[in-house]
């Protein structure tokens, strides 16, 4: 583990979840206002922010702020979106000029529905370097949770999967890593923004495996001991 101390840590800042509404986007909100960081719930549908939003403050009795995808973003310093990858596109151009000198940590897998089964990857490579070729290298894209259900997540019980963290910065990958903690899961450096590719491609394949072996959301586990590098 990191030899930082607790001192050492920055703290994470408001985490604004642009598509915070959608099955992943509430069940990542809820764990992570469980887990005591300040979240701003998003959506294109205001009052339904607001409704999640203050079903949230209620079960944790703590503040969670609320907007549409815009204003959360413009407020967040950390942006999560979560929508599906029909509105992948049209959502960041929405938000693009809040996101630059943030990290934007992109869940999004290009699933094309009906042959969701099948891995479908766009010619950028994956979503996440689809997304950072949108952003522009002002803003810090970072790629995770493609591989854990949502309805898995939105529930208290533990969850022993892993979340293969991208991107072409060190030290953005290490606060999605703590994202990942705080929500109860085991975050692992997965390199480079380019190789997302591969978790955004084995969702498709979790989906068959799902189906095929009558499996209640398939996830991903690393084998083997692993050594926490000594830079975190």
């Amino acid at each position: 583990m990191s030899t930082a101390t607790p001192a050492a840590i920055a703290p994470l800042p408001l985490i604004a979840m642009v598509g915070g509404t959608g099955n992943l986007g509430l069940a990542l909100g809820r764990r992570w206002v469980k887990g005591g960081l300040d979240v701003m719930i998003g959506s294109r549908d205001a009052t339904r922010a607001q409704e999640s939003a203050a079903a949230l403050a209620r079960e944790f009795g703590r503040a969670v702020l609320a907007g549409t995808n815009r204003e959360a973003a413009e407020r967040g310093g950390l942006i999560v979106v979560t929508v599906p990858y029909a509105a992948h596109s049209a959502t960041l151009q929405e938000i693009r000029e809040f996101a630059a000198g943030k990290i934007l940590l992109d869940t999004t897998v290009p699933l094309v529905p009906p042959k969701v089964m099948r891995v479908q990857l766009p010619p950028e490579g994956s979503a996440a370097q689809k997304a950072q070729a949108l952003l522009g290298d002002a803003v810090t894209v970072v790629a995770a949770f493609h591989n854990v259900a949502a309805h898995k997540l939105a529930t208290d019980a533990p969850i022993d999967f892993d979340v293969l963290v991208f991107s072409d910065h060190k030290e953005a990958r290490r606060s999605v890593i703590r994202l990942a903690t705080i929500a109860g899961l085991r975050g692992l450096h997965g390199g480079a923004l380019a190789n997302a590719a591969a978790a955004e491609a084995l969702t498709s394949v979790l989906i068959f495996i799902n189906k095929t072996y009558g499996v209640d959301g398939a996830g991903l586990r690393i084998t083997g001991t692993l050594t926490e590098p000594a830079d975190g």
